[in-house]
């Protein structure tokens, strides 16, 4: 019997030191009271919790953690009520403080942000509310930031999700929103048509231009071509009257070197004056010789006919 009450009390043991060992995970921290008291924080990593005097007060992340907070009714400088949807980004800093420090902190957290929201919108239109939300956003977390620290709490940030006016002023700025839409596209229009007829009177210009280049050197390559014409024309007349000159010098030539007689010379004479007569000209100047030729040629028929 008292090997086996060994054995149990062994067991025993055994399983209150393997349930008592605690692992702490990354980014997380235990609050660890004895006998009812704070006495330590643990942070990452493996500790042993002593049976019974030990407890484990509150797990806390050390993670930064988002709270949306439904939207709350704030009321303007110019009396107008208004919702505002707001985001709180936080951090626990000190996990004893935030454990010790205020009952429900995510609550306080909650109306702090609701009750610092409403003094700074109670002193601003809603004219200029709705254009200033970086400046409600920074005025925002530095009064909830410097009221948390006494809490463990950083506030990192906060935002204005969504700011939502009364119904009749929403219709109001849309309205308004729709005006100015029209106003900007009938400009953009405007200003549109206004460089489309000027781009038009550019293409008319351009094309005008064109044209007068086109019409300038098809001028100019039409008297180029006359030009060229008249100078092949002028050069063909030279080398015919070249030729023919060239030709007339070579027959007399011919003729001086073939010594003819007058006889032959006559005979030249006379076929010359027959081809001016076959001409169409009215007048025919006869050369002196010919004349006497021809007074020749009578006196001849003469004596044949007294003969």
């Amino acid at each position: 019997m008292g090997w086996v009450l060994g054995v149990l009390v062994g067991l025993i043991i055994v399983l209150l030191l393997v349930t008592n060992i605690r692992i702490v995970p990354q980014a997380t921290v235990f609050v660890i009271e004895r006998l009812g008291a704070y006495h330590t924080t643990w942070a990452t990593g493996l500790h042993f919790k002593f049976p019974i005097v030990d407890r484990v007060a509150k797990k806390i992340s050390l993670k930064e953690q988002v709270m949306d907070f439904a939207p709350q009714p704030v009321i303007t400088k110019d009396n107008v009520t208004i919702q505002i949807d707001t985001i709180v980004f936080y951090q626990v800093t000190d996990a004893k403080l935030y454990t010790y420090g205020v009952e429900r902190p995510l609550l306080a957290i909650e109306s702090l942000t609701a009750t610092t929201l409403r003094n700074i919108i109670g002193d601003m239109e809603l004219d200029h509310t709705l254009t200033s939300r970086d400046v409600i956003n920074t005025k925002i977390t530095a009064s909830l930031d410097l009221a948390t620290d006494k809490w463990g709490i950083k506030v990192n940030r906060v935002e204005l999700k969504n700011i939502i006016p009364p119904r009749e002023i929403q219709d109001a700025m849309e309205k308004q929103m729709k005006a100015e839409r029209e106003r900007r596209e009938a400009i953009l229009r405007a200003e549109g048509e206004k460089r489309s007829q000027i781009l038009v009177a550019e293409g008319n210009k351009e094309s005008q231009i064109l044209n007068a280049e086109a019409e300038k050197q098809a001028a100019i390559l039409r008297a180029e071509a006359v030009k060229e014409q008249k100078i092949r024309e002028a050069q063909g007349e030279s080398q015919a009257i070249e030729m023919v000159n060239r030709a007339m010098a070579d027959s007399l030539k011919m003729l001086n070197e073939a010594a003819p007689s007058d006889a032959v010379l006559t005979l030249k004479a006379y076929e010359s004056f027959v081809k001016a007569a076959d001409g169409k000209a009215t007048k025919i100047i006869i050369p002196s010789n010919i004349q006497g030729m021809a007074g020749l040629a009578a006196s001849l028929k003469e004596m044949v006919s007294d003969k």
